[in-house]
């Protein structure tokens, strides 16, 4: 299953965040932005993270953060926000956070198809920093290889 579009309205670039929560809210707020989920969308993904740690931060300087699917999502989505200051999430190897991705997925079936997608992507260990780098939504997308 490829990646959902990432329409501008969903990508945040040199964002301000003083802290995880900030960041989270950010990604989320691009969610809710693009229409694909509604805000207790961003308040499930920060809850996730107060319960289990900062396992969303997946590889050096990259969050992905995402809650199950249910109500508070609207459709398929994805965000990416990069931040002008990196912020720690209190992970002990991959601090600090330059680049969050925001995923939101309706169904439980595709989910782990896109986190997997997700996954794949990253593999390439350059991909963060490109994105981090990256000065328009364009850039991002070329970089991900999704559609707006």
């Amino acid at each position: 299953m490829p990646l959902p579009p990432l329409p501008d309205s969903a990508v945040v670039l040199g964002a301000t965040a003083s802290s995880w929560r900030d960041a989270l809210g950010a990604a989320g707020g691009a969610l809710v932005s693009s229409g694909a989920a509604t805000e207790p969308y961003t308040d499930a993904m920060i809850a996730l993270v107060e319960e289990h740690g900062p396992y969303i931060v997946i590889s050096p300087g990259l969050a992905f953060a995402h809650a199950r699917p249910g109500p508070a999502v609207l459709r398929d989505g994805l965000s990416v926000v990069t931040l002008a200051e990196p912020v720690t999430f209190g992970h002990p190897h991959n601090d600090p956070v330059r680049v969050v991705l925001g995923l939101a997925v309706a169904g439980v079936g595709t989910h782990l198809e896109s986190i997997g997608e997700i996954a794949n992507l990253f593999n390439d260990a350059s991909v963060t920093g490109r994105i981090a780098a990256a000065t328009t939504a364009d850039e991002v997308r070329a970089i991900m290889g999704v559609s707006a």
